[in-house]
C-alpha cells in the first residue's frame, strides 16, 4: 500500500499531518522513544533487583527510580537561564543524546561486569538531567514546523503516543524480560533515543526559529502562520495559549509570590504535592512485592503497570465528564479511591485481585491531573496563569521522586507488601485531612460574608 493510500484510510483531520514531510519522518520516532521508555519503567527496577547488593534490593530500587526522574526537576530549574533561548531541535536532540550515550553505557557495563550499584544510579542521573526540557523542546517543536490549524491534531497523536506506551511497554519488558537480561532492555531505550536525534536533525524543520521557514520550507511570513502564532512564539507561548518554554526559576519565583495570595490554590498544590508523594513509596514497593511476596517474574510486574496503565488512560478520557460535577470533592474523592485500591496488598489478597485493584487504581487516578489542572485555571486570573502553573510544575517535579527514594527504607523497615498498604491507608487520611480544611475555609468565608461591615 502505498503511503498516499495509507493517508486516504485516516480521519479526515489527521491526513493533513502524515502529508507533511517533516510530521512523518518525527512521529515514529517520538513513538519508538516513548515505547523504550515505557519499557524501562519495568528495566530500571528489574535490574536495579539484580545487581542490589544482599538485603539492600529496596534502597538501590528507590535510589534508582529517583535517578531516573529527580535531576530532570533540577535541570528544568537550574538550566533555565542558558536553554530556554535554544531551538526546541536543539532541546529535543541534546536530551535524546545525552540518553542515548548514558543509558547505551548500562549494558555495556553489566556486560562489562562493572555495573557497581553506585555506577548505575549515576548514569540513570545524568541521563535525565535535561529530559524536562526535551519533552519541552518535543511540543515546541511541534509548534514550530507545523501550522497553527494542524497543531491541536498533532499535539493529540503525540501525546497518546505517551499514553499508549504506558500500557505497552511493560508488557513487552515483562516478556522480554524472559528472554534478555534488563540491562538489553535499558539498551534498547537507548538505542530509540538515538534514533529520535537522527530523526530531528534530518528535519528540514529543524531550523526554523533561525531562517524563518516553516517547516515546509516556505517563508514564513507567506500565510503558514498569522501574527497571532509569531508573537506567541516569541513570548513563549504556542498557538493555544499553552506555555512552550520549561519552567525556569524566574518565572517559578513570580508564581510563587503570588500563590502566597491564593489560599485556595496552595491548598490544591499542597493535597497534590502530598498525593505525589505518597504515590512514590508505592512505585518502589510494587516490584518487590512481586519478587518477595508474591515469587513472580518480570511478567507480572509489567502485567500490574499494564493494567494500570490502561485503567489511566480510560480514566483520563472520562475526565471531561467529571467536569459537571463540583471539582474539589471529585478531586478529595480520587485521592480517597486510590488509596483504598492500595490496601487489600497489605491483607494479603491474591495476585487476581491486587491486579483488579491495580487496574482500578488507575482508572480512579487517571482524571486527577486533568481536574487539577480545572481548579488552577478556575481560580486564578488569566494574566497570572502562566507564572502559577511554572510554580506548580516547579514544586510537583520534587514529590515522586522525594516519595521513591523515602521507599527503600521503608521497605526495608516494613516490607514491600506493608509499604503499599501503609502508603493507601496514609492516601485515605490525606483525603479526609484535605476535605476537613476545605470545609473548614468554606466556613470562614460564610462567616466573612455575614460579619457586617462596620460604619
Amino acid at each position: 500500500m502505498t503511503p498516499v493510500q495509507t493517508t486516504r484510510l485516516l480521519p479526515r483531520t489527521y491526513r493533513p499531518l502524515f502529508a507533511h514531510a517533516d510530521f512523518r519522518r518525527l512521529l515514529p520516532a517520538l513513538a519508538a522513544s516513548d515505547l523504550g521508555d515505557g519499557m524501562s519503567v519495568v528495566a530500571v527496577a528489574w535490574l536495579a533487583i539484580e545487581i542490589a547488593p544482599p538485603g539492600q534490593s529496596g534502597m538501590l530500587l528507590g535510589a534508582a527510580l529517583a535517578a531516573y526522574a529527580l535531576p530532570g526537576a533540577a535541570g528544568a530549574l537550574l538550566f533555565g537561564r542558558w536553554l530556554r533561548r535554544l531551538h526546541p531541535g536543539r532541546l529535543l536532540a541534546a536530551d535524546s543524546r545525552i540518553r542515548a550515550v548514558l543509558l547505551g553505557c548500562v549494558p555495556l557495563a553489566w556486560a562489562a561486569g562493572v555495573l557497581h550499584p553506585v555506577l548505575y544510579v549515576a548514569l540513570l542521573a545524568g541521563s535525565s538531567v535535561l529530559h524536562a526540557w526535551g519533552n519541552a523542546g518535543r511540543y515546541s517543536l511541534l509548534a514550530q514546523i507545523l501550522p497553527p490549524d494542524r497543531r491541536l491534531a498533532a499535539n493529540a497523536l503525540v501525546s497518546s503516543s505517551v499514553s499508549a506506551s504506558i500500557v505497552v511497554g511493560p508488557a513487552l519488558a515483562g516478556f522480554l524480560a524472559a528472554v534478555i537480561a534488563p540491562a538489553w532492555l535499558i539498551g534498547l531505550d537507548a538505542l530509540s533515543f538515538a534514533v529520535l536525534a537522527v530523526q530531528v536533525g534530518r528535519l528540514r524543520g529543524a531550523a526554523a526559529g533561525a531562517d524563518g521557514k516553516d517547516g515546509a520550507g516556505t517563508e514564513v511570513t507567506e500565510g503558514a502562520e498569522d501574527a497571532k502564532g509569531r508573537d506567541d512564539r516569541e513570548d513563549g507561548r504556542d498557538g493555544a495559549g499553552a506555555t512552550a518554554a520549561p519552567v525556569d526559576a524566574d518565572r517559578s519565583a513570580a508564581g510563587l509570590r503570588l500563590l502566597r495570595k491564593q489560599p485556595e490554590l496552595l491548598g490544591v498544590l499542597a493535597l497534590t504535592w502530598f498525593f505525589n508523594f505518597l504515590y512514590g513509596p508505592a512505585e518502589v514497593a510494587l516490584p518487590l512485592h512481586v519478587t518477595e511476596d508474591l515469587k513472580a517474574g518480570a511478567g507480572l510486574l509489567g502485567l500490574y503497570w499494564t493494567l494500570f496503565g490502561a485503567g489511566a488512560v480510560l480514566g483520563g478520557l472520562a475526565a471531561g465528564a467529571l467536569g459537571r460535577f463540583p471539582l474539589w470533592p471529585v478531586t478529595l474523592g480520587i485521592v480517597a479511591g486510590w488509596g483504598l485500591a492500595l490496601v487489600p496488598f497489605g491483607l494479603g489478597a491474591p495476585a487476581a485481585v491486587t491486579l483488579a485493584c491495580f487496574t482500578l487504581g488507575g482508572l480512579i487516578y487517571g482524571p486527577f491531573t486533568a481536574l487539577s489542572y480545572t481548579l488552577f485555571q478556575e481560580r486564578t486570573p488569566a494574566a497570572a496563569l502562566t507564572s502559577v502553573l511554572a510554580a506548580r510544575s516547579a514544586a510537583l517535579l520534587t514529590a515522586g521522586p522525594v516519595g521513591t527514594a523515602l521507599g527503600g527504607p521503608l521497605i526495608a523497615l516494613l516490607g514491600p507488601r506493608q509499604v503499599l498498604a501503609a502508603s493507601g491507608i496514609a492516601t485515605v487520611a490525606l483525603a479526609v485531612v484535605g476535605a476537613a480544611v476545605r470545609v473548614r475555609a468554606r466556613a470562614r468565608g460564610r462567616r466573612r460574608v455575614r460579619t457586617p461591615v462596620p460604619l
